[in-house]
């Protein structure tokens, strides 16, 4: 396995990406260099705190359709994670949450005021970046900062009649998550100078994998140890979030998953339970037909693949998109 996350992949796109990565590290802290020390402290207090950088990785992935080294490629890459903080900061404020990938977050150490705010210093700073890139950039990060909002308000707003909760789920998840990574592939497209065809098919490859890393992380936080994943298993259960395995026993009309739903109705306070309802929930039918739905994404993601061009690159995001069923397998 690559220290990218992607199994098999070709040394010499590995090299380079790494490179690229390690360039786009440099720059995602000079972006947020400023004239106030609080706000540069606040700001890179995620960015130090680390984190998968799968939308960065994702833009340099995309740009080797094109000219992997285009002026604007690393631009891209920074506005994509710095989008990607900016969200997380205004997240835990929402959510309450104290701590973010392992450390005290920004809104528990600061307060929710500057917390906020710093999300939007993220902001500020991506405009800026962007206003380089052109007016096509522009757009696409308007209409991807649309679906992120939305998204949040939809899941906020929560399940209305017509639509089953998974679904509902599923496009929340679309919207949140999976609308970045697409960006991320098609900033990555577009700016190298990547074919129209291939553009779009990347655009739609990123939205689907989005949605495939979400779902495959809820399983995970049921059936992995913590040495497997980035949290404690069980988390989703304890904050009372539904997901992907919890929503298909909640929607259940089996009479066997009553008393289950009960307990999934709300946050789980007692650690024995909570550990109790993992051991059911990772033999239950439910864990089955979660997987089921990961695999049926995957496999539209690896569709999109289809019209790309064979080589080092299509063999890369082939081999990513059978990491994430491996994942949750």
């Amino acid at each position: 396995m690559s220290s990218l996350g992607i199994p098999n992949l070709d040394p010499g796109l590995e090299s380079d990406l790494l490179a690229g990565m390690a360039e786009v590290e440099v720059f995602l802290r000079d972006a947020i260099e400023g004239k106030y020390p609080l706000v540069i402290e606040t700001s890179r207090h995620l960015v130090d705190a680390g984190g998968k950088r799968l939308r960065p990785l994702m833009v340099l992935l995309a740009a080797q359709f094109g000219n992997p080294k285009a002026k604007g490629i690393k631009e891209a890459a920074v506005v994509c994670e710095l989008t990607h903080l900016g969200t997380l900061y205004h997240d835990d404020v929402m959510d309450e949450a104290p701590l973010r990938r392992g450390v005290e977050s920004a809104n528990n150490r600061w307060g929710n005021t500057v917390a906020i705010l710093t999300g939007d210093y993220l902001f500020a700073k991506t405009s800026q970046l962007l206003a380089d890139l052109g007016p096509e950039a522009v757009r696409l990060q308007a209409l991807t900062f649309e679906r992120l909002v939305i998204g949040q308000i939809t899941e906020t707003q929560g399940h209305t009649n017509g639509k089953s909760k998974t679904d509902h789920y599923i496009n929340v998840i679309a919207d949140k998550t999976a609308s970045l990574l697409s960006a991320s592939a098609r900033y990555g497209a577009l700016i190298s100078g990547a074919d129209p065809k291939v553009t779009d098919a990347l655009t739609l490859f990123g939205e689907a994998i989005g949605i495939v890393f979400q779902l495959a992380d809820d399983i995970l936080d049921i059936e992995s140890t913590s040495g497997q994943s980035g949290k404690t298993p069980g988390t989703d259960l304890r904050e009372g979030v539904p997901t992907l395995v919890t929503l298909q026993i909640l929607e259940s009309n089996d009479p066997a998953d009553t008393e289950l739903k009960k307990i999934l109705s709300a946050p789980i306070t007692d650690e024995s339970i909570v550990m109790s309802t993992l051991a059911t929930l990772r033999t239950h039918k439910a864990m089955d037909q979660s997987k089921e739905i990961v695999r049926k994404y995957a496999a539209e993601a690896r569709k999109h693949l289809e019209v790309l061009p064979e080589g080092k690159a299509k063999s890369a995001l082939v081999e990513l998109s059978d990491a994430v069923i491996t994942r949750s397998a």
